[in-house]
C-alpha cells in the first residue's frame, strides 16, 4: 500500500512508542525546501533557534534517525545538517551519524526506511538524484529492519558530538 497525505501524517500522530528513521542519500530534493537550500547555497544561514511542529513532537516524543554519510559532505547535507539537525537533536530528536569515508558500509544495499513502534515498516523510494518516488507501507517481518536499526545505531555518533569533531 502506498502512503501520501493524511495518510502519511498519520504515522507521525497515532505511533505509540518510537518513529525512526534510516536517511542513506547523500541529498533529498524536496521541493518545500527548494528556497531554504538555494538561499543556503548562496550563504544564508539558519541559526535559529526555532520550533516548528517537528522540534515540538521531538520534545514530547521518541524520534530517531541515523543518517550515513560520507565526507567531504554535499551541500545538501551541510544545509540539513544546519537547518534542521542542529535544532531538532537539542529539542529531544536521536540524530545520528553513521560515517563511512574510511570504512565499509555496514548496511550496503539497504534503502531509506521510517519505523513506528518496532514494528510497522514505510520503505522510502527515491529517484538517484534524491527525488522522492513514493512511500510504500512494507507487509513482511519487521525483524531485518530492526537488525538494520540496531546495526545503524551501534555503528554511528550522535549528531552534535560528530559535529563537534
Amino acid at each position: 500500500m502506498l502512503l501520501d497525505g493524511e495518510a502519511w501524517a498519520d504515522r507521525f500522530k497515532t505511533f505509540q512508542t518510537e518513529a525512526w528513521r534510516l536517511e542513506t542519500l547523500p541529498q533529498y530534493l524536496v521541493p518545500q525546501e527548494a528556497e531554504e537550500f538555494a538561499a543556503f547555497k548562496e550563504g544564508a544561514r539558519f541559526p535559529g533557534p526555532y520550533e516548528d511542529a517537528w522540534t515540538a513532537m521531538v520534545r514530547t516524543r521518541n524520534v530517531g534517525r541515523v543518517h550515513i554519510v560520507t565526507r567531504p559532505l554535499t551541500d545538501y547535507l551541510r544545509f540539513e545538517f544546519e537547518r534542521y539537525y542542529q535544532h531538532q537533536a537539542p529539542a529531544g530528536e536521536d540524530i545520528r551519524i553513521l560515517d563511512i569515508t574510511d570504512r565499509p558500509n555496514p548496511l550496503p544495499d539497504v534503502q531509506d526506511f521510517w519505523m513506528f513502534d518496532r514494528s510497522t515498516v514505510v520503505l522510502m523510494k527515491y529517484e538517484a538524484d534524491g527525488t522522492q518516488i513514493e512511500r510504500e507501507l512494507y507487509e513482511g517481518d519487521p525483524a531485518p529492519f530492526l537488525e538494520y536499526q540496531r546495526i545503524a545505531i551501534a555503528e554511528s555518533v550522535p549528531f552534535l558530538e560528530y559535529v563537534s569533531e
